[in-house]
């Protein structure tokens, strides 16, 4: 059941970030699941090297972190792919 929770807090973010970047309309919920719990690790350890707690569990904080990482993660790879 932790893992279902987990899962949905990473699609929740991970939407809220495509949303955020405008790329919603050229992904899907697979994608967006990966980027909100990758956007999770990255937020987590962003926050933590700013002396904030990263993901503390299944509450607003943690989808407010793991949507930060998103939306970096998704500004990265833009940020890649225009380089090429």
């Amino acid at each position: 059941m932790n893992f279902l929770l987990w899962m949905l807090l990473g699609l929740f973010a991970g939407w809220l970030a495509s949303i955020i970047m405008k790329t919603d309309a050229q992904q899907g919920m697979l994608t967006d699941i990966l980027l909100g719990i990758v956007g999770a690790v990255l937020g987590g350890w962003l926050m933590n090297l700013f002396g904030s707690p990263g993901v503390t569990g299944f509450n607003l904080w943690s989808i407010l972190v793991a949507t930060l990482g998103a939306t970096v993660l998704i500004w990265f790879g833009r940020m890649f792919h225009r380089s090429l």
